[in-house]
């Protein structure tokens, strides 16, 4: 049931960000809207998780400190 709720959230939300576009939007527009929403929502996840690097170890794996 829990994953039937989240879909209706994910749906409602999705109209929401549709709603937000022009009336030209492309479908690129959309998925981009979409990805990038999903992508923010991920990483959100993470932090509550406790997934989460220091700006220094970042820096280390990709060789900038």
């Amino acid at each position: 049931m829990k994953a039937k709720t989240k879909a209706v959230s994910a749906k409602k939300q999705a109209r929401r960000l549709i709603d937000k576009l022009p009336a030209s939007a492309s479908w690129d527009d959309v998925m981009q809207q979409i990805y990038v929403r999903q992508k923010i929502e991920a990483g959100l996840a993470d932090l509550n998780a406790g997934r989460r690097h220091s700006q220094a170890s970042i820096k280390r794996e990709f060789g900038i400190a």
